[in-house]
């Protein structure tokens, strides 16, 4: 019961340290800790730990074998990596990224809200139109409630068009 109120109390707030939401002893608040860290530190120009922080994030997928964690966990980790490698002129391993990310499962969140495009936005104001078309041809495996924004944006991006990811671009 205290684990909820303080997580709830973290979450309700947004006011907390990245040092003390990593550290929190159950594996979903500490994941959610390691994407806000390396989040942070992609903002500070801190790539190295960026990317510490998202391949933990990532090795915590396998202690989530049905739950809905997994999902969310493989693809922002891989997000993450992909703006990483992105930011370092890494395209090849920006894409591979990109890739890994539609590759999750899915979970409540992606299977409802959808997935995160800040790495396709970003790779297709490099060009990178079919790494991002593929990427939406991934997240149709999980993201059932899109109301036909993948067939749209996958329409604007043949069409050379940069799509408006809306809050996309935050989740």
């Amino acid at each position: 019961m205290l684990k909820k109120l303080v997580f709830k109390s973290l979450i309700a707030t947004y006011k907390f340290t990245a040092s003390a939401f990593a550290l929190l002893p159950w594996r979903f608040g500490k994941g959610l800790g390691l994407r806000y860290l390396s989040e942070k530190a992609i903002q500070a120009g801190n790539f190295q730990k960026a990317e510490l922080r998202a391949k933990e994030l990532l090795s915590l997928a396998g202690a989530y074998k049905s739950d809905f964690p997994r999902g969310n966990i493989i693809h922002h980790g891989n997000i993450l990596l992909g703006i990483i490698a992105l930011k370092q002129n890494k395209i090849e391993d920006a894409k591979q990224y990109l890739h890994l990310a539609g590759s999750t499962p899915g979970s409540p969140q992606l299977n409802s809200f959808g997935p995160n495009m800040t790495l396709a936005n970003d790779l297709l104001k490099t060009g990178e139109k079919d790494a991002v078309v593929e990427y939406f041809e991934l997240c149709k495996k999980f993201w059932q409630m899109d109301f036909g924004k993948l067939d749209y944006w996958t329409a604007q991006v043949r069409a050379g068009e940069l799509p408006d990811f809306g809050a996309n671009l935050t989740y």
